[in-house]
């Protein structure tokens, strides 16, 4: 067996966008409308369900706005939609409003997770270090801890992190006012705070499980047919680490051209449905 450098991840060099195509940055109108709209069309369906009184499946429809809103935000907070920095404000807001979140806090964070993991500055990154019943255990305070991190540090965000802060302690009260009359406000309510307990074992700690020192072996890969498409190809973590410009939509494409550069570096992807 060869043990040359050159198919070492420690020494590989990845090829840069202009190799790779430089289409992977494009997103064209209908992209950036689908990726914002799936989010008010998942509400849509919600509202719709509980009207028809099919409670069974909401649970489901939340499942896929959670994956609609972090899959378009994530594109925001890049900067890779193709949104002025005004109209970024506003999409931060609404999808961060829709599950009860700051996208605010959510951009000022990781912003730091790509730029400084996995040192002690990045708190996105802290549930890679603490085992998985740690990372279970740690979704409660998981999204707090990211907010107040994110307010000491930029007193200039502190007017949208303090509004967006406010939404689910003020629909909580609501929703429990309104229990009698509709129950649907304080059930999607718990849903959505309970469901984000789930983002440090699913967003970080399996992501960046048994993480390397390299940016080749820092973060995972999912391959697969079913499970990439349900989650709008954010399975590709790994390609989105070395290349957080390409817009979500794009990272399927990305992954088929670099799939020849991690296999000579000897970066496995975990393959899935």
């Amino acid at each position: 067996m060869s043990h040359q450098h050159a198919h070492h991840p420690h020494d590989f060099e990845l090829p840069n966008l202009t190799d790779l195509g430089a289409d992977l940055l494009k997103t064209t109108p209908r992209q950036r409308y689908i990726g914002l709209a799936r989010p008010f069309i998942g509400l849509a369906l919600y509202i719709f369900a509980v009207w028809q009184g099919w409670w069974i499946i909401t649970p489901i429809i939340v499942f896929f706005i959670f994956v609609a809103i972090v899959t378009v935000t994530h594109d925001v907070v890049h900067g890779t939609i193709g949104l002025k920095d005004r109209q970024a404000d506003w999409a931060l807001f609404f999808m961060g409003a829709i599950l009860m979140e700051s996208g605010h806090a959510y951009r000022i964070t990781h912003h730091q997770h790509h730029s400084m993991f996995p040192e002690e500055e990045d708190p996105e990154g802290y549930p890679a270090k603490i085992g998985l019943l740690g990372a279970i255990l740690y979704g409660p305070v998981f999204l707090v801890r990211l907010w107040l991190w994110a307010f000491k540090r930029r007193p200039d965000q502190r007017g949208w992190l303090i509004i967006e802060g406010a939404i689910p302690l003020l629909t909580l009260p609501i929703g429990i006012i309104l229990w009698e009359t509709t129950p649907a406000i304080l059930w999607y309510w718990s849903m959505v705070i309970v469901g984000s307990w789930v983002y440090p074992l699913l967003t970080v700690y399996f992501p960046h499980k048994d993480y390397g020192d390299t940016p080749l072996t820092q973060t995972h890969t999912l391959r697969g047919r079913i499970i990439p498409a349900i989650f709008l190809e954010l399975t590709y973590h790994l390609e989105h680490h070395l290349y957080p410009q390409v817009p979500s939509h794009n990272l399927s494409k990305l992954s088929l051209r670099l799939d020849p550069f991690l296999e000579e570096a000897g970066v496995e992807p975990w393959h899935v449905l």
